[in-house]
């Protein structure tokens, strides 16, 4: 039997993960070698692993290696003057191809172009959409909470103001009540004191001249 395809994503199961890396850095340093001999050329690999170890081969120095890379690609640049302009024309295509595929997952989220679409990517599509909406309704429900919150507080707030306010009308009504009696009692001594002033006068009218109390 022959082995089963594998799936060419990141593994992660990290022991598995480093055996891998050992195994195919190692074949790939073969296969480099084999090429050198056998077609004469001159190769150099340099791999940066996960956890930051480094290694190399070449098929001779790999400083003079990288020298005449850096020769070679500094010529091609000055032959080739249009060469930049074509990457930059390469990374536009790009994006441009992202932007459209973006736009056509967007129109199937909202339920158009299905047409063309599988059982297993529909499912994949109405499981994304699951998600999307419980996220939705989690934010959502925080956003109530924190408003009810917020309202609590302000509520409490509003009734610690409205007694402070109570108290300061019982105490003006109290102060108003303590006026009142006040003035009710200077009114009854003034009137006390009125009458008697008035008697006095009368009996002086009435010793001294009839007409003059007639007149009054």
């Amino acid at each position: 039997m022959g082995r089963g395809k594998i799936t060419i994503e990141r593994i992660d199961n990290l022991t598995s993960r480093q055996v891998t890396f050992t195994k195919r850095r190692k074949g790939l340093f073969k296969k480099a070698k084999e090429l050198s001999i056998l077609c004469d050329a001159e190769v150099g690999i340099i791999i940066f692993s996960s956890t930051g170890k480094v290694y190399e081969i070449a098929s001779h120095c790999m400083q003079s290696l990288l020298e005449r890379y850096y020769k070679a690609n500094e010529e091609n640049q000055v032959l080739n003057p249009t060469s930049e302009a074509q990457l930059w024309k390469v990374e536009a295509e790009g994006l441009r191809q992202q932007l459209e595929e973006l736009r056509k997952n967007s129109r199937q989220l909202l339920g158009e172009d299905l047409s063309e679409l599988s059982i297993e990517h529909l499912e994949t599509l109405e499981a994304q959409l699951e998600m999307g909406t419980k996220a939705i309704r989690s934010r959502k429900e925080e956003i109530f909470q924190n408003k009810i919150q917020e309202l609590n507080k302000t509520e409490i707030l509003v009734h610690q103001e409205n007694m402070e306010l109570h108290k300061k009308i019982n105490l003006m009504r109290q102060e108003m009540i303590e006026l009142q009696k006040k003035v009710s009692g200077g009114q009854g001594r003034d009137d006390q004191e009125g009458g008697i002033s008035s008697g006095g006068a009368a009996s002086a009218y009435d010793t001294y001249d009839p007409i003059e109390l007639k007149l009054s």
